[in-house]
């Protein structure tokens, strides 16, 4: 048992996809975990999905991933996110049963080959000549592998503070990881602060529901992995509410007891999901604030307050409560909470997540500074990929940011850095058009494929269907009504899709929800979408463009001095080598761009 091809440490969103997709590619596996009960854990809210995570999903999904898949199988509420709005912004959202969820991703890693699931704390690693050889248990044994991954969350000398009260913690009651945190500072990585945190959880029958609006799921579903056969089903009620302000004056009073606002936190929150005190104090115009009662399983009586995130005292907590309507005598299970974690500044780190200065090292997840369950298994999967490829001496496995979100956040780790958590939104993506959800398979699945990590039979069916739907897209191109194709008459609006689907040949009937936004999609944007693929081209052959070897950096109008300093140092001999320089921001891309030029 003390010898493996890759090693993953860590059983959270990250460490389940880097072990799984490893041992897929045939190295011999090992996830440790500290807790076999709660691998693939929702620590936060049991959702996935959403705005750019939910494209992330799905591009896990065509890479041979499991987060999709799982999600379809314990979903119980599923929303299509901004679908009112166009379809480069509309983003999959489920709500899952949380420990069906947990028990079904664990069941579903004890069934593969070549991976073995173990309890137990590292607490070092074994770096030999500056390369990853193994790590180190808290009951001193040791264990070997050719890679080791390292998807530790929050548990990073995690702090946990509700109120002025602060104890070490991974999550609420679970032991932080001290040692394995001070390995990585000796190794070398430079290491930084952040903060997240979460919402209390309500008995459901405490809450008179009546005062809230209910929310339901998508009358048809869409599901989020390729493989997903079966009908999806909503099997509960969301519901919205408010915060009021009497509530907002209840925090202002509290502040002197908020430890973000007394500089007990140092960590650095996130910005996009910010606490309810924060909401308060940075928006202090607003006379209410949104929230979502999310129930978190069919089997259990925890609702999610997904809005209300806080670290205030618990006595507050249980006072802005009592003054939100259809709250006033409900029962906390568990309190809110902040945590602060450390994290590993992700410049030193490559493309592929290996450690620049330490090989066979591999990063993936919030220790890598992100925020979320999907940004973290996106760098699980691409940790997992390019472990196994180095280990079988292939190429690594690069996605760049015109072809995948899951792209373009790790290029922004990567060159940008973070200095708060880092979550994805579909306006980080310089092409939209071309990430969207319903074409993820076009994008992506042929690399599955590649890789071995898609079945051949799988890859066939969805590319026929594919090549079917775009001889509709061309039907629809050429037929005409009133002399005008009805492609034409969508753009201009003349028609509803509705009528230019009854047109098209009956051989491509029934078709499903996200075949119909797919077609929607090639027709109504085809004209931005040449463009962007224009663009994207033209962006290629610039890429490829040589940088003259007698070029002074420092004569670059526009350049900072970091930049030029990074550029005179790592002498890029392409605009491609130079953009993948740490640091390398696309303002600054594009001024050495046109300067050679």
């Amino acid at each position: 048992m003390n010898n493996f091809d890759v090693i993953v440490v860590g059983g959270g969103h990250a460490g389940c996809e880097a072990s799984h997709i490893s041992a897929k590619m045939g190295c011999k596996t090992i996830l440790i975990t500290l807790n076999l009960d709660t691998i693939a854990q929702m620590s936060c809210n049991p959702a996935v999905g959403g705005l750019g995570k939910g494209h992330i999903v799905r591009e896990i999904d065509c890479l041979g991933g499991l987060m999709g898949f799982i999600t379809d199988e314990t979903g119980i509420h599923f929303r299509m996110l901004n679908s009112s709005k166009g379809p480069a912004v509309q983003g999959p959202r489920a709500q899952c049963d949380k420990a069906l969820y947990r028990f079904t991703m664990k069941s579903y890693l004890e069934k593969v080959s070549n991976l073995q699931i173990y309890q137990g704390e590292v607490v070092d690693l074994i770096v030999e000549k500056g390369r990853a050889k193994g790590v180190i248990l808290r009951d001193g044994s040791e264990i070997y592998g050719k890679a080791v991954i390292l998807s530790p969350g929050t548990f990073l000398n995690g702090l946990i503070h509700i109120g002025l009260v602060s104890y070490p913690a991974g999550r609420a009651n679970e032991p932080p990881s001290l040692e394995l945190s001070n390995s990585l500072k000796r190794l070398g990585l430079r290491m930084g602060r952040l903060k997240t945190g979460t919402p209390m959880r309500l008995h459901a029958d405490s809450i008179d529901w009546s005062a809230f609006e209910p929310q339901p799921g998508d009358p048809d579903p869409i599901p989020f992995s390729i493989r997903t056969k079966k009908k999806l089903e909503n099997k509960i009620l969301c519901y919205i509410g408010y915060t009021n302000e009497k509530v907002h004056e209840i925090i202002r009073k509290s502040l002197h007891k908020s430890p973000l606002y007394t500089g007990k936190i140092k960590g650095i929150g996130v910005r996009y999901c910010p606490s309810i005190e924060d909401k308060v104090v940075k928006f202090p115009e607003r006379n209410r604030h949104q929230f979502f009662l999310e129930p978190e399983g069919l089997n259990t009586k925890e609702v999610y307050v997904n809005g209300i995130s806080s670290s205030l005292p618990l006595e507050t907590q249980i006072e802005i409560l009592k003054n939100i309507r259809g709250l006033e005598n409900a029962v906390m299970l568990r309190p809110a909470y902040g945590i602060e974690y450390d994290f590993v500044y992700p410049d030193q780190i490559s493309h592929t997540l290996e450690c620049r200065d330490i090989e066979n090292l591999y990063l993936a997840g919030q220790i890598n500074g992100t925020t979320g369950y999907e940004e973290a298994s996106a760098q699980g999967i691409i940790a997992g990929i390019n472990a196994a490829l180095k280990i079988k001496g292939e190429e690594p496995f690069v996605l760049s940011r015109e072809e995948a979100y899951i792209g373009v956040l790790i290029d922004d780790l990567i060159t940008k850095g973070v200095d708060e958590p880092y979550r994805m939104f579909t306006s980080r993506a310089e092409f939209r058009l071309l990430l969207r959800v319903d074409n993820c398979d076009e994008r992506l699945l042929r690399y599955g494929l590649k890789l071995g990590t898609i079945e051949p039979s799988l890859y066939e069916e969805v590319m026929k269907r594919k090549e079917e739907l775009k001889k509709g897209i061309d039907f629809l191109e050429n037929k005409r009504k009133d002399g005008i194709t009805y492609a034409q008459l969508l753009r201009s609006k003349k028609i509803e899709m509705e009528e230019a689907i009854q047109a098209l040949p009956s051989s491509l009937f029934p078709l499903k929800r996200e075949e119909i936004l797919y077609i929607q999609s090639e027709i109504i944007y085809k004209g931005y979408i040449e463009k962007d693929k224009r663009e994207f081209e033209r962006l290629m052959r610039d890429m490829e463009k040589f940088i003259p070897e007698n070029i002074d950096f420092k004569k670059i109008p526009g350049l900072s001095r970091e930049i030029v300093e990074k550029l005179e140092k790592f002498k890029p001999k392409t605009l491609y080598e130079a953009s993948k320089i740490s640091g390398m921001t696309a303002s600054a891309l594009q001024i050495l761009r046109h300067y050679i030029k």
